[in-house]
């Protein structure tokens, strides 16, 4: 098949948000297809790597498009989101090849980066592989012989995914992480994924025994994987991608009253306009915390909590537009022939984050902690005092 995308992406945001564009309308025609367990979006992830978007994390430098940089924030929010719009299984695994690609921008060896840069620019795909089971989880090294032993599991991407970043324990407990050579279609167990939704996304269990592994593979120091607030405040960057699958939600909802001509009851009109709210809450919420999640001076513990609130708030959001879709449209719309039915179980599922009561609590204690009122809670301080100047000068 071939693309209407440049093979490289220039460094212009105009470039990457068309070329993202492009990317999701294709994945959106392709994501009923692949509705189905093993239906990897391998199509989907090559168009990714033609139109640029696999190394435009990297630097201009590096052959990218310096997309990870904070002053890019707003782009890569819309990348994301729109990713996210056309697939939801997709835009996971593309979120996930970006987290890996900010965890070696940041931590590994100048070596390293190069060599991994190479790869990237090669069109592999990358990922963070994290969660394993509390028995049998990876560990480093074990037998001395230079091997991996051990699984992860809930790997998205799991037998496509030929490079992820995974975190394995080392012989004094600490976890180190590595980037791991895999061969496609090896290793992978994907039998546990019968999911309700998110089906593309082919997460299963990866076996690593016996994997060779040498010092290139390290990147960073250990424990850099959980150094804060880059470990919680990265969080944003799944949240933009659920943004697009409730805007895709969103936009369905709104299609079928405009086609079966039922927007003008007032019932109709109202859910619409309660899932507008929802949408826009869930945009502002994200725009912020990828601005103070990408802010160099911001306050660690603030960053941690906006972005924890963020987290709970697009969730609220995505299940009040889920609501209001099943009653809008009704049960035409859980029939597997209309566009909703695969998009409401692909946001359900993936709204499903890991410690939600935890990173909900956790942002309370936060503001019980502050003394700030609530119109300063969550302003920058350089706007306040900007604010104050500029008052001054007026006077």
């Amino acid at each position: 098949m071939n693309f209407l995308v440049p093979d490289r992406i220039e460094a212009g945001p105009a470039r990457i948000r068309a070329a993202a564009r492009a990317v999701s309308r294709l994945a959106a025609e392709r994501a009923d297809a692949l509705d189905r367990t093993g239906g990897f979006p391998a199509q989907d992830v090559a168009h990714c790597h033609e139109a640029g978007l696999l190394a435009a994390p990297l630097p201009v430098a590096l052959g990218g498009a310096g997309l990870d940089a904070p002053t890019m924030a707003p782009v890569l929010l819309d990348v994301l989101a729109e990713v996210g719009r056309g697939s939801l299984a997709l835009g996971r695994l593309y979120e996930g090849h970006v987290n890996a690609l900010s965890l070696i921008l940041r931590y590994a060896s100048e070596s390293v980066l190069a060599r991994l840069a190479a790869d990237v620019r090669a069109g592999h795909l990358f990922g963070v592989w994290n969660t394993q089971p509390q028995a049998g989880g990876l560990d480093l090294d074990p037998l001395g012989a230079g091997l991996l032993g051990g699984v992860k599991s809930f790997a998205s991407g799991a037998g496509s995914v030929t490079r992820p970043l995974v975190t394995a324990r080392r012989p004094d407990g600490r976890q180190q992480m590595l980037v791991v050579t895999l061969e496609p279609d090896t290793r992978a167990d994907l039998t546990s994924w019968c999911a309700h939704g998110m089906r593309a996304s082919t997460s299963g269990v990866l076996d690593f025994s016996g994997l060779p592994v040498d010092r290139q593979a390290a990147v960073g120091e250990a424990d850099d994987y959980f150094r804060e607030p880059h470990f919680s405040g990265g969080a944003w960057r799944f949240t933009a991608v659920q943004l697009g699958g409730i805007e895709a939600v969103f936009d369905t909802v709104r299609a079928h009253l405009v086609a079966t001509g039922r927007g003008g009851d007032p019932h109709q009109a109202a859910r619409l306009g309660e899932a507008a709210i929802a949408v826009e809450t869930a945009r502002l919420f994200v725009s912020r915390a990828a601005a103070l999640a990408n802010d160099p001076d911001a306050e660690p513990a603030r960053v941690i909590a906006y972005v924890n609130l963020t987290r709970m708030a697009v969730e609220r959001a995505g299940l009040d537009v889920l609501e209001r879709a099943q009653r809008s449209v009704g049960l035409a719309g859980f029939l597997q022939t209309h566009p909703l039915e695969r998009l409401m179980r692909d946001l359900a599922t993936y709204l499903r984050q890991p410690g939600p009561d935890r990173a909900l609590t956790h942002a309370a204690a936060h503001v019980l902690a502050d003394d700030r009122p609530a119109d300063t809670l969550w302003r920058d301080p350089r706007d306040a005092n900007r604010a104050g100047l500029q008052s001054g000068r007026a006077a």
